[in-house]
């Protein structure tokens, strides 16, 4: 039957992709989210208490029923606050990593099916449907988030797991290196909140190139011609002076220079040095960069010098044979290309033939993983 006569007549699924920041939110089909909002929710304990901001991270819970009431009530505020529509009967698409822990899975499964009465849910693991916003088949991508960098490499439409690599190396670590700094300068913490800290993040700091890197690190800087320090109104208290050494320098806990070799640009490559000889070659000039973290200025570029540079040492020159890297640029912004391909994924067939249904998930409600579709009860083979 043709896709017009299926899917489209339906009502479009809701499409989600939760992150630990952010989560965004929308319709299958469109181009760009309808909402980017905080992954956040009310901390009742705290509002009792008299706390001015008694918000939390939604993943914050001491245990799992305390995972899924947060759940329940930030899923009340996207379906009736933000896309407006009843969940009842809606096919829902979770844009998910490979990486979530399974408790979060199985509660966001529950809570969906068993207090919203969707009528399907779609699990989509965030590094294959990137690529379908490229249509590609084979690339290594980088997802950059808040937590952590996680590279998996994809290879003819198939995830490459024996493969990935993840490092704490994202917005959380650039966020304690700028308040560290900003203490040292003699700010007070109290005005160092985790939005003026991301303000100050995003409107001051860039990525420097490697030399000025290296020169950072031998002589601290004395030998560069110092970058520009600005002048940031925090909360409309106090003026903040950000000095030009923490502007240049946040970001390059993102490449760290330790004998245990676990910066970006060496997990990008083990990554790489782990899939078979045939497939690296591909894999390095298909390149994905994702996440909100990547959007900073210069990022791309001092990654490639990087990569280049540890591609000519001696610890990878005799074992990847890769001769370079290109990189691709999707048609979304870094932050919401997972969630544009999770639309994609949503517009298709392929959430009538393999999401798990209500009923399905009543009759035995263990979530099937990606790397074993035949766990994948009552839903027919596509």
């Amino acid at each position: 039957m043709p896709l017009y006569e299926t899917v489209l007549q339906e009502k479009p699924a809701i499409v989600l992709e939760i992150g630990n920041a952010l989560t965004k939110l929308g319709f299958a089909g469109e181009p760009y989210p309808r909402s980017i909002i905080p992954s956040e929710v009310l901390d009742h304990r705290a509002k009792n208490a008299g706390q001015t901001t008694p918000n939390r991270k939604l993943f914050a819970s001491a245990n799992e029923t305390e995972l899924y009431d947060a759940l329940v009530e930030f899923l009340k505020t996207i379906f009736f606050k933000y896309v407006l529509v009843s969940p009842k009967e809606r096919k829902i698409v979770v844009v998910e990593s490979v990486l979530c822990p399974t408790t979060v899975k199985e509660n966001l499964a529950r809570a969906l099916f068993c207090h919203f009465d969707v009528s399907s849910v779609f699990f989509v693991p965030t590094h294959l449907v990137v690529l379908a916003t490229l249509a590609v088949e084979t690339a290594l991508v980088v997802d950059i988030g808040y937590k952590e960098a996680v590279v998996v490499p994809v290879f003819c439409g198939v995830q490459a797991l024996y493969a990935w690599e993840a490092q704490p190396l994202a917005a959380e670590s650039v966020h304690a290196e700028i308040r560290r700094q900003l203490l040292e300068c003699g700010v007070h913490e109290q005005l160092l909140t985790e939005a003026t800290v991301e303000d100050i993040k995003i409107r001051t700091c860039f990525v420097t190139t490697a030399d000025r890197a290296a020169k950072y690190r031998t002589d601290g800087g004395a030998s560069l011609k110092p970058c520009p320090s600005v002048e940031y109104t925090a909360r409309g208290e106090a003026m903040i002076t950000i000095p030009g050494r923490l502007r240049e320098t946040a970001y390059e806990v993102m490449f760290p220079e330790d004998n245990d070799r676990l910066g970006l640009p060496y997990i990008v490559l083990n990554a790489i040095l782990k899939c078979p000889r045939d497939t690296r070659v591909p894999l390095a000039e298909n390149l994905i960069l994702i996440g909100g973290s990547t959007m900073v200025q210069g990022l791309a570029a001092r990654l490639k010098a990087e990569l280049m540079a540890l591609l000519a040492s001696d610890l990878y020159r005799e074992r990847l044979f890769v001769n370079g890297f290109k990189f691709h640029k999707a048609p979304a912004e870094p932050n919401f290309t997972g969630w544009l391909g999770g639309s994609i994924y949503g517009a298709t067939d392929l959430v009538l033939t393999k999401s798990i249904t209500r009923e399905a998930y009543g009759k035995n409600q263990t979530i099937p993983d990606f790397t074993n579709y035949e766990e994948t009860r009552g839903a027919p083979r596509g």
